[in-house]
């Protein structure tokens, strides 16, 4: 060592980011961002409860409206109901039973065309399957 001692004989101070990239679980977003749903609920003031910037939150309401954040079912409860966008389109040409059309639904990047013969309960199971996949 230049100083001739053996080593370093002071003090290492180990300080901890209070800021940063934080990966934060699905359920807990979709915990907060239903909490700010909540009538009368102020997004800031959720936000600053849970540590999370408010912009970061509104951020996360989009991804829920647009059905990319799923919502648990006990975290919605008392929450309004809400129509999303849905689009029957006439298929060119009838089908054998003179019926035609195609249920278009829209999952993020993810465009799912359900003819009209698909009994509701299938589609409804394809919708549940693609919003659970990573």
């Amino acid at each position: 060592m230049p100083d001739g001692g053996e080593g370093f004989d002071g003090r290492i101070e180990v300080i901890r980011r209070t800021r940063g990239y934080r990966r934060w679980p699905d359920e807990v977003k979709a915990r907060i961002v239903a909490e700010s749903f909540r009538p009368g609920v102020r997004v800031a003031e959720v936000a600053r409860r849970h540590g999370v910037l408010a912009h970061q939150l509104s951020a996360w309401r989009r991804q829920a409206r647009k059905g990319l954040l799923a919502l648990p079912e006990d975290a919605v409860e008392g929450l309004e109901a809400a129509f999303v966008p849905l689009t029957v389109e006439p298929e060119c040409g009838a089908g054998l039973d003179g019926l035609s059309g195609v249920v278009t639904i829209e999952i993020g990047a993810v465009i799912l065309r359900v003819p009209g013969n698909v009994p509701a309960e299938r589609a409804a199971a394809l919708v549940r399957a693609l919003q659970e996949a990573p």
